[in-house]
């Protein structure tokens, strides 16, 4: 495990990037030429809990060997696995790289009942997890390709904590910011958070007017994308903005 000092992210920031949806954020950060910040193929597994914005924590699996991973490791408090779920701080994302292989789970219930009571921003597994019915009522955001009830033991050795990771094929780097919702999750690179948030959430705003116009008849012709008529049409009912003084 790697400890870094990372400079801390604007509060305002993050509430921007909560504020705009994942499709969103991926336009922001294409514009800035990243391409590969989507994870494909994970769903949302607590549909009770709020969306997802926090700071990754990193966790890495390798494949396991049956000499080694057998379930007497488990009776260790600092297994990798546990010492992860016990370390992961107030609204950071636990990140699992399971290689993609969901055969066997990557965590279950009891442990993310723990991360939900000491106030985790949520987990994010390219891999599956067990127990998913009692999961699905955690008001902790939980994102994996689905469920398994085979132990992560039978498949998975955790090995390495807050080093760089890859997870359903995008790089997710300690403190780089996982936004999730409706339609997956996305990783936003640290250094870019300060400069996508606040676009992003006007982007979702005024799309959210585009969005009002069409379905009340207008044409995507001047619509979609906006043109100066339909831009100042958004201003004018948007109002006008405040600055703050501080």
């Amino acid at each position: 495990m790697t400890e870094t000092q990372q400079a801390p992210l604007d509060p305002h920031d993050l509430a921007a990037l909560g504020r705009a949806s994942t499709a969103t954020i991926t336009t922001q950060l294409f514009k800035h030429g990243l391409r590969n910040t989507f994870l494909p193929g994970l769903r949302s597994q607590s549909p009770n809990a709020p969306r997802m914005v926090g700071e990754a924590f990193t966790l890495r699996y390798i494949p396991a060997r049956e000499d080694i991973d057998v379930l007497e490791v488990f009776d260790d408090y600092d297994h990798p696995q546990r010492k992860a779920v016990e370390l992961v701080g107030p609204g950071q994302v636990l990140v699992i790289d399971c290689r993609g292989d969901g055969r066997a789970a990557s965590a279950g219930h009891i442990l993310l009942t723990r991360m939900a009571s000491r106030g985790a921003g949520g987990i994010v597994t390219d891999g599956t997890l067990r127990d998913i019915e009692g999961i699905s009522r955690l008001e902790l955001p939980v994102y994996a390709t689905g469920a398994a009830a085979m132990t992560n033991l039978a498949l998975h050795h955790a090995v390495d904590m807050q080093v760089p990771i890859g997870c359903a094929g995008v790089p997710v780097y300690p403190g780089d910011v996982m936004v999730g919702d409706g339609d997956g999750v996305v990783c936003v690179p640290r250094h870019l958070v300060p400069v996508i948030a606040q676009a992003a959430a006007e982007q979702e705003q005024l799309e959210a007017y585009l969005q009002q116009r069409v379905a009340q008849g207008a044409p995507l012709r001047g619509t979609y994308p906006a043109d100066a008529r339909t831009l100042q049409a958004y201003d004018q009912a948007r109002g006008p903005i405040e600055v703050s003084s501080n």
